[in-house]
């Protein structure tokens, strides 16, 4: 008889895991409407081992969501190596829609997370990542405050958009919404 072998995996690949698993329960659920126990199932591992790596299910959903930051930041980083101002901004907002076109439970979660901003813990992550990205759109694309806020807007009429479900559904108004969008970003 044969023997079987498991590759253990390392604690970093198992919090990964719990990530993977919590943005999307989260993404569905929300905060508050998510179990630590749904999570664990999704990701392989035991309940307890969630708190001992995460604390509580406050602090899984905070750092579910910087993570889902950190990675619209990094997408936007590549879209934008090597340019400046307008074809930065033309660049990342590509990405941006790219992003939430191939993982709709990146943008949940964001949704998710601004709803959630009365809880301290994450209302700083919330203000601290979309910081980051202003801060980051200003630096490369180099363009005035006018423009950022412009840019910025359309993002979250894209947001409202897509959370809708209304991107692709060949509806008159968010077409027209949509392409505004793309004409001012």
């Amino acid at each position: 008889m044969a023997a079987t072998t498991t590759t253990r995996r390392s604690a970093e690949e198992r919090r990964e895991s719990i990530l993977d698993a919590a943005l999307i329960e989260f993404a569905a659920n929300g905060l508050h409407g998510t179990s630590t126990e749904d999570i664990a199932r999704r990701a392989g591992i035991s309940q307890p081992y969630v708190f001992r790596l995460f604390g509580t299910k406050k602090k899984l959903f905070a750092e579910a969501c910087r993570r889902c930051m950190r990675e619209v930041r990094e997408a936007w980083a590549e879209a934008a190596r090597g340019k400046s101002g307008e074809e930065a901004l033309s660049a990342m907002g590509d990405a941006y829609i790219a992003l939430l076109e191939g993982d709709s439970d990146r943008l949940k979660l964001q949704m998710h997370m601004y709803a959630a901003s009365d809880e301290p813990a994450v209302g700083e992550v919330a203000r601290e990542g979309y910081g980051e990205l202003v801060r980051f759109v200003e630096e490369v694309s180099g363009e005035s405050g006018t423009r950022i806020s412009e840019f910025f807007a359309a993002g979250m009429l894209i947001n409202v958009i897509a959370a809708m479900g209304v991107r692709d559904a060949e509806i008159d108004w968010a077409d027209r919404l949509i392409e505004g969008c793309k004409d001012g970003a």
